[in-house]
């Protein structure tokens, strides 16, 4: 007799849906780094402008943080990422029909809009999906995927550039985020109750649901003190990201005068060691959470582990010029510094488990002001020196504070400020499990 094939859990399919956002979302972030080889010459751009095109759309995306998580708080995730979705893959198909550099800095300004909501809704969506216990895992197979996004980016964009031109390559990134948005829109549930494919030993498993009724109002100031050493640390992490994301491979390309094949290969292999990073510092971090009970050595412990692994990884690169050596040094750095995902992305929803939406926002506005300054930095002194180096040299520095900044953070104190809801919700807001 045929043996039945294992079921598919509910929750394990949520956690696939927000998997592929974060892989797509991640191609149409980092899809004109790779496109920049084929527009810099075209339309005649300095690698400052480069910069700015690579930053244009961290001006909404750092706005949108804190409203995208307060609209995911008050809205829930389906809707708001099915508008946001809308938006960053609509902004995507746009590009393709960019002229010069100010229409193509419009498209990316517009992108910033729709991704600026994704991040911040999707822990408010774990937030309910994912059991406590596992919260780090999640956000780390998340972000790896977002890495594996990035990992695939160089030689698919190049792969799509030599059949449909860079053009048309922003077409069909854009095409596959409107067949996510479908399916998200189909499929997911806020309440996991409401859900019909959940079984009742997976509901036993997850966070309770809140009551019923009217989101409570934010308390901002108590909130953002307890959040603020945590946008901090993300935004040491964020500028490492950033530079990475935005100007790998220019680096290569100007560093050691390689094609833009070769600098896509060595710039896959750097995404892709990131992205191992992701998960393991996720399950790191559950580990030790779980074998010591010990919510502030998990997160801590192992964020400031990969900070200081990344900074000791990149102080090579000082010294260095041979391509295989620099290249080695840069994914090991990658590695550590991807090692901080998630935990980091953990401590929100550890902290205010109420307000994981809005915490996870303000928190993720630290990378979103690194977007916007990390590659324009780079962009500059690059032009400046003539050094394409120079820029992960400065990463190392901003690597120390971040490691110093950790220590900062407090996820074992659970937010707990008492707000009033609205009279006609009736009933109080239980938080959620730390």
């Amino acid at each position: 007799m045929e043996a039945t094939r294992p079921r598919i859990q509910a929750t394990t399919k949520v956690l696939i849906l927000v998997c592929a956002m974060y892989f797509i979302s991640y191609i149409v972030r980092q899809n004109i780094s790779t496109a920049i080889l084929a527009i810099r010459p075209e339309f005649g751009l300095t690698n400052t402008q480069a910069g700015f095109i690579f930053s244009a759309f961290g001006y909404p995306y750092l706005l949108f943080q804190i409203i995208g998580g307060v609209t995911a708080d008050r809205f829930g995730p389906r809707r708001t990422l099915f508008f946001s979705g809308l938006v960053w893959a609509g902004a995507t198909v746009l590009t393709a029909f960019a002229w010069d550099y100010y229409s193509l800095l419009f498209s990316r300004v517009l992108m910033g809009f729709g991704v600026g909501a994704t991040l911040p809704t999707a822990t408010r969506a774990m937030q309910y999906w994912v059991e406590s216990r596992k919260r780090g895992f999640a956000q780390g197979i998340t972000h790896a995927f977002s890495r594996l996004g990035n990992a695939l980016t160089p030689s698919l964009i190049v792969g799509l550039m030599a059949v449909v031109t860079w053009r048309g390559s922003f077409v069909v990134i854009g095409v596959a985020g409107f067949v996510w948005v479908a399916v998200w829109s189909w499929y997911f549930c806020d309440d996991p109750k409401d859900h019909p494919g959940i079984t009742a030993e997976e509901l036993a498993l997850l966070p309770p649901q809140r009551a019923k009724g009217p989101a409570p109002a934010v308390p901002w100031g108590p909130l953002v003190s307890r959040m603020w050493p945590v946008t901090l640390t993300y935004f040491c992490y964020g500028w490492c990201l950033w530079l990475y994301l935005s100007f790998l491979l220019i680096f290569f390309r100007d560093k050691f005068d390689l094609s833009t094949n070769e600098s896509a290969m060595f710039a896959t292999i750097v995404y892709t060691i990131g992205a191992i990073g992701n998960t393991i510092g996720g399950v790191v971090s559950d580990r030790v959470l779980h074998k010591s009970a010990n919510v502030r050595h998990a997160r801590i412990g192992t964020a400031v582990f990969g900070f200081v692994g990344a900074l000791v990884s990149l102080m090579p690169i000082l010294v260095l010029e041979d391509k295989i050596l620099v290249a080695a040094c840069l994914s090991a750095g990658f590695f550590f510094a991807e090692m901080v995902i998630g935990p980091m992305w953990a401590i929100p929803m550890d902290i205010a488990p109420k307000y994981s939406g809005t915490a996870s926002g303000l928190m993720n506005s630290g990378s979103a002001l690194a977007a916007i300054l990390s590659p324009v930095v780079a962009g500059f002194v690059t032009d400046l020196t003539g050094d394409p180096q120079l820029p992960f040299k400065i990463a190392i520095g901003v690597l120390m504070l971040g490691a110093a900044s950790a220590f900062l953070m407090h996820p074992e104190r659970q937010f707990t400020e008492q707000v009033p809801t609205s009279p006609s919700a009736g009933v109080a807001v239980s938080p959620g499990t730390p």
